[in-house]
């Protein structure tokens, strides 16, 4: 087997790097954060992500309930960092209506990402959530999940968003930085 060439650079690595066509839910049943979470969490272990889903939805809700991730860009980021988890990979739900997300919330919401992180992963997760604030900020790329037809078009739109430490430039508005 050949070596890899030490001075190419590493592959390009995307947001859609950490989930899947199976991952993404392009209507939610669930009208609040709980219900959502759930629903996100069954997607995760449906696909190999997260091995017991009890645990994993106990941890994300606990932690929504202590310090809320909603944004005023509509994005909720509920996670949990577990051991047990062999990759740091994330589902994206998306409301048809906005949703309250928590009680002492005043963002509404519509698009969620649950993170599920291994316990002792940081390098990934914190790539990864970088790239979900850049594309929170990008108000073509998040009118574009919100409009996707299906789940397919929401990975398309997520290819999109390189993430840092990356071979190739940020694209997440057309343009290379």
């Amino acid at each position: 087997m050949p070596s890899a060439d030490p001075s190419e650079p590493p592959p390009a690595r995307t947001l859609v790097d950490f989930t899947e066509i199976g991952l993404m839910i392009p209507r939610l049943r669930g009208g609040d954060a709980a219900s959502v979470i759930q629903e996100l969490t069954s997607a995760l272990q449906q696909g190999n992500r997260v091995p017991d889903a009890l645990p994993f939805y106990e941890a994300a809700l606990n932690r929504e309930y202590l310090a809320g991730t909603d944004t005023e860009a509509g994005m909720a980021f509920p996670h949990a960092r577990l051991v047990g988890l062999s990759q740091v990979s994330f589902a994206l739900g998306r409301s048809a209506e906005p949703l309250r997300w928590g009680p002492h919330s005043v963002n509404r919401v519509r698009l969620v990402f649950l993170m599920a992180f291994p316990a002792t992963e940081a390098m990934q997760s914190l790539r990864v959530i970088s790239g979900l604030a850049r594309l929170s900020k990008q108000e073509a790329l998040v009118a574009r999940l919100i409009s996707a037809p299906d789940a397919a078009r929401m990975c398309e739109v997520l290819r999109e968003v390189s993430l840092r430490g990356s071979a190739r430039p940020e694209v997440a508005d057309g343009t290379a930085s």
